[in-house]
Parts: structure tokens; C-alpha cells; sequence
């Protein structure tokens, strides 16, 4: 701390001033809007320290849209909008407004965006830039917190401040350790980072500790009272709720005389611009696949095949992996390009985080990847990573029974579900080895959240690799002139549904076979058009739970076709360990299935008739 230099009375006062009328701002606006948060002197040492916080505190939305107004960038009357349907000023902080590039609100998930961008800053930007975390002290029974903790410790992202906001108060009652800080100080050692005790209501602390220089991740405990100088402090019941009118009067008239006049005007000086400018537009494979007719791949290691490729043309392609990677093949891209691999180990929630963060500017294009089944644990990670607008490819793996003996727990059967059901999602579902490696270049390239899945068993290349891809077009792999009913597979199952048509045509029942390619969005005009002309009648096969998957989404796709027959085929039960072809022929999604299914709903046709 030798060359820390404290900051004369004047700047104190005036940012004491500063801190006052943040918190003034911050009581109207929340009287006029009917709720209260607020965090005054933390936010205020961010701004005008030219630092870039990660507000994951969404409960202090009222006191950043209050900074905002202090640098000029919003109006104070502004203010008073919060949470009207008509302003920009949202509940919690979201990216359609300009300084924000996480939302936050779903606590815990904040840490582990900030380590994707300390990392970035650090690793990849090798720029000057530090990242600011503020969170608050109930968030911290979060684990994916300290799923972030280890992360950074790991890595020593020296660049990474957390500020903890202890004060004391939960959402219903008191947080686990109110204000005990000394063993959030030990908990926070115990994970590798530097950790230093301070008072959170003192501007001059609050500047000595930031200007600290550390050579690993800072945690500064920042003990504060809720309420801290007006009636109700420190108690519950307020979460939540704003000042009553009359008092919200008197407590601002209280505030405004504590503000001194001082000749110090404070504005933040502009930061170090000494990253790069990045472009990530057309990104493209420079040459087409390289597979032959007939050779046998898993989708799962042509996806670890495409990566390692996309990376040698693009430097700014970036790989995370939780600890699979020898099963997902991103260790293909790990071995070329190791300095651009994270392995975030087993913990799925902040490598979703790490990769949203990594993503924020449009710094890289983002994989992440681990089985299917297990992004399940992050899907709050996932839901977030939509409503921040974030641009982050993820590749599931290992899905379905038809991974065989590891069993359930390893099996993804929901993973389609929870992927259309998030907005921004692009879903793919590649069936050999040239369609995934159009799906990860046509993924770099999506904007919004996209999701490849990916299978275990090697099956055929069926595709020519200069056969053209693109999101939302279907391809008819399989058609005759005189088609009877319409098949519709992906992965694993396109394979079946190709075998039972080469079973059918030996009994002159003539199938047309559609790969949908993307399951969001889907194909609606091709699968239309293929069940035009063979009568109405649409068999779905999946490895996937009936529900959400391709099964329902070609139910959506023809709802409003009366004279349409759909069967779906699906896994419909909790499955268990087995060879994957026992498997497939038990749940009723294997090549018999299909055939049996397909004879049956001709029989029932001509017994309409």
C-alpha cells in the first residue's frame, strides 16, 4: 500500500455528497415505483473510479439508474419512471440498456460472469481492464457462487474484485451468517482469494481498499447496515418496499442537509482503451467437410473435428468444457489451440456463467460443452443467458438411450424441452459427420443461444460434403414417387428411420425420410409439403421423452392441417442400462418400430376407407 494516495477532504466530501444524492434519487424513484433496493456507496465507489461493474445485485437497479443520472446519461425526472412498462428503466438491469451486458436479477449467477470477462480481459484481451462484482450477502448460499470462487482462484484472475454487501438482511429473514464477517473472510481465504474486511458506509476505506493492488482475486467485505441513517434501520420487513410517502419526505429532507458544499466537481476519467478491436462477423469454414459416403463417425467427435478446424482460421474462437472433454472431443480443439480451451471442471452453472462472460462485446465466439443430460443444472444459466441477449454455443452430448450401459443418469431426454423452450434458442440435432460440421459454422454465426446435440453411437456420413445447410431447412433424405407415409428422424433415429425404409421397399411400402436439421426453428414448409403427398400420415422417431421433443414440435408445426395423421415414437419411461441396439428396440425408436408403426397406421387407413 506504499503508493496509495488518499484522497484529500474535498474529493472525500464530494463523494460523500455524491453518495447522498444517489440515495436521494434512489428513494424517489422507488417511492414513485412502489418498491425499494438500494446499495449507494459501493456503486458510487464503482463509477467514479472509472471501474465497469457486474451489477450482480440486481436489487440495486434503483441506485445504478441513479449513477446513471449523476454522469448525465439519464434525466433525474427520468428516474421516476422506474419500472413503467413504457421505460427503459426495468425491475433489474438488462442489456437493452446501453451499460449493461449481463441482467441480473436471478441471484448467485453474477461471479461467474465476472470471471468470464476477468478471464477474457486477462488471457485473451491481455488488456489492463479489472471487472467489479458486487453481490449481496444472501446470494452467497448460492453454490454456483463458489463454483465462481474456485474458478478464479484456480486461474488467478488477479483482475477480479468481489465486493460483498453484508448487510446482514435476507429476503424473509436474516441471512445465514448476518453480520458475522469474519467468516465470510475465512470462507472466502479458504477458496483462494485475498480477502480484506472493511466498512461499507466509508468512502475512505472503500478507496484505500480498491486502490490495493493484489496479485490474486479481491474480496472485499463490505459490512453495511439496510437503512443505514434513516428510521426502520436494520430490520426486517422492508425488502422490497418503499418508504411511505410522508416519510420518504422527511428522510430526503433529512439526506439533503447532510450534503456539504464543497469547490470539487467529480467526473470518472475515461478508461484505458488497450483492447483490440474485434470483429466476429462471417465466419466461415474455409473448406468443406472432408468425409467420404459411407464412413462411420459419432456426431459427438465431428463436432470436437469441426471446432479444432473453426479454430484454425479463427483466433477468436474459445472452447469451455466441464471435465468431458475426451468425451464431448473438444479436447480435439484443446490440443491445437490450448490457449484458447477453458476447462471449468465439474461445474456446469459457472461454465455457462464463464461463457456468457466470455462472449460480452463480441470478445469471442463461445463453445461450451458436457453431456446433454447435465446442462439441466445450469438451466437457470441458460434462461439468463437469453434475457441478457448473450451469444454462446453450447453442445450437448451423449444424448438419449442410445448411449447404452452408462444408464439414465447419463442419458439426455429432456434436453430437447428445455432448449425450444428458451426464445432466443437455436436448436440443431446433426445426424452424421458434414451436418454437425455445418452446424457449428452456422452456430458461430447465429446470434442468440444455440444448442448442438450430439450423439455416442458412430453411424454412417450420409450427406455429400458440399451439401448446403441452413438454419430452419429441413432436407428430404429419403423419397420415392409414390411415398405413403412421412418419417421424421434426427440422429440417431434418421439412421433407423433410413434402415426401415430399406425394409419397407422390400414390401413395396415406400416411406419419405426428412432430417429436419434444426428442431428450432423447424422446417414447417418441407414437412408439410412431404405429408401432402403421402396422404396426411407423419411418423415422428425420436431419442427423447415424448415431451418437448421433435414429437411435438412437428405436432405444433401442423396443427392446423385437419386431414394430418401424426404417430410419435419416444422414449416413454425412465429408461435403464443396456447395449444401445437393446435399447432402441425396447423403447420402441429402432428401425422394427418404425416399420411397425408404419404398417399400422396404413392398416388403419384402408380400414377407414
Amino acid at each position: 500500500m506504499e503508493d496509495y494516495h488518499k484522497p484529500d477532504q474535498q474529493t472525500v466530501q464530494a463523494l460523500r455528497n455524491i453518495a447522498t444524492r444517489l440515495r436521494i434519487n434512489s428513494i424517489k424513484a422507488t417511492t414513485a415505483a412502489g418498491i425499494e433496493h438500494s446499495c449507494c456507496q459501493l456503486f458510487l465507489i464503482f463509477k467514479l473510479n472509472k471501474l465497469l461493474p457486474d451489477p450482480n445485485q440486481g436489487h440495486a437497479a434503483p441506485v445504478l439508474y441513479a449513477v446513471w443520472a449523476e454522469i448525465g446519461y439519464l434525466k433525474e425526472n427520468e428516474l421516476l419512471n422506474l419500472r413503467k412498462v413504457d421505460s427503459i428503466l426495468e425491475g433489474h438491469p438488462v442489456p437493452k440498456q446501453q451499460f449493461v451486458d449481463v441482467a441480473t436479477g436471478s441471484l448467485g449467477q453474477g461471479l461467474g460472469a465476472a470471471c468470464g470477462m476477468a478471464y477474457t480481459g486477462k488471457y485473451f484481451d491481455k488488456a489492463s481492464y479489472r471487472v467489479f462484482c458486487l453481490l449481496g450477502d444472501g446470494e452467497l448460499s448460492e453454490g454456483s457462487v463458489w463454483e465462481a470462487m474456485a474458478f478464479a482462484s484456480f486461474y488467478q484472475l488477479d483482475n477480479l474484485v468481489a465486493i460483498l454487501d453484508i448487510n446482514r438482511l435476507g429476503q424473509s429473514e436474516p441471512a445465514p451468517l448476518q453480520h458475522h464477517v469474519e467468516k465470510y473472510q475465512r470462507r472466502c481465504e479458504a477458496f483462494g482469494w485475498h480477502s480484506i474486511i472493511t466498512d461499507g458506509h466509508s468512502v475512505e476505506e472503500l478507496c484505500k481498499v480498491l486502490s490495493q493492488p493484489c496479485h490474486q482475486p479481491l474480496a472485499i467485505i463490505a459490512k453495511t447496515i439496510k437503512g443505514k441513517g434513516i428510521p426502520g434501520k436494520n430490520k426486517m420487513g422492508w425488502h422490497g418496499k418503499p418508504l411511505p410517502k410522508d416519510m420518504s419526505e422527511s428522510v430526503i429532507r433529512e439526506l439533503q442537509s447532510r450534503i456539504i458544499s464543497c469547490n470539487k466537481r467529480l467526473r470518472p476519467a475515461p478508461p484505458n482503451e488497450d483492447t483490440s478491436s474485434i470483429s466476429l462477423r462471417n465466419i466461415r469454414m474455409p473448406s468443406a467437410p472432408n468425409y467420404k459416403p459411407g464412413e462411420k463417425i459419432a456426431t459427438r467427435k465431428a463436432y470436437g473435428v469441426a471446432l479444432a478446424k473453426l479454430g484454425r482460421y479463427n483466433e477468436h474462437v474459445v472452447v469451455l468444457d466441464g471435465d468431458t472433454k475426451n468425451s464431448t472431443f473438444s479436447e480435439l480443439f484443446k490440443s491445437e489451440h490450448p490457449n484458447r480451451y477453458v476447462e471449468c471442471y465439474i461445474a456446469e452453472q459457472n461454465m455457462v456463467s464463464v461463457a456468457i462472460g466470455c462472449a460480452v462485446r463480441d470478445r469471442n465466439i463461445v463453445f461450451a460443452s458436457t453431456f446433454a443430460t447435465f446442462f439441466s443444472r445450469a438451466y437457470d444459466q441458460l434462461r439468463m443467458a437469453a434475457i441478457s441477449e448473450s451469444n454462446i454455443n453450447l453442445c450437448g452430448s451423449h444424448c438419449g438411450v442410445s448411449i447404452g450401459e452408462d444408464g439414465p443418469s447419463q442419458m439426455g431426454l429432456e434436453d430437447l424441452a428445455m432448449f425450444r423452450a428458451i426464445p432466443t434458442a437455436t436448436v440443431f440435432y446433426p445426424s452424421d459427420g458434414v451436418s454437425t460440421e455445418k452446424a457449428v459454422e452456422l452456430a458461430a454465426m447465429t446470434k442468440g443461444l444455440c444448442f448442438i446435440r450430439t450423439s455416442r453411437p458412430e453411424n454412417n456420413i450420409i450427406y455429400n460434403c458440399n451439401e448446403d445447410f441452413h438454419v430452419g431447412q429441413a432436407k428430404v433424405v429419403y423419397k420415392t414417387n409414390d411415398d405413403h407415409v412421412t418419417v421424421i428422424g434426427a440422429g440417431v433415429t434418421l439412421h433407423e428411420a433410413l434402415a426401415a425404409a430399406e425394409m419397407l421397399k422390400k414390401e413395396r411400402i415406400n416411406i419419405r425420410v426428412i432430417d429436419p436439421f434444426t428442431i428450432k426453428p423447424l422446417d414447417s414448409k418441407v414437412i408439410i409439403d412431404s405429408a401432402r403427398a403421402t396422404r396426411g400420415r407423419i411418423i415422428t422417431v425420436e431419442d427423447h421423452y415424448y415431451e418437448g421433443g421433435l414429437g411435438e414440435a412437428v405436432c405444433s408445426a401442423v396443427v392446423n392441417e385437419a386431414s394430418f395423421t401424426v404417430h410419435r415414437l419416444a422414449v416413454s419411461q425412465v429408461p435403464r442400462s443396456g447395449k444401445p441396439h437393446e435399447l432402441l428396440r425396447i423403447f420402441g425408436i429402432d428401425r422394427d418400430a418404425i416399420t411397425q408403426a408404419v404398417r399400422k397406421m396404413l392398416s388403419s387407413s384402408a380400414n377407414a376407407k
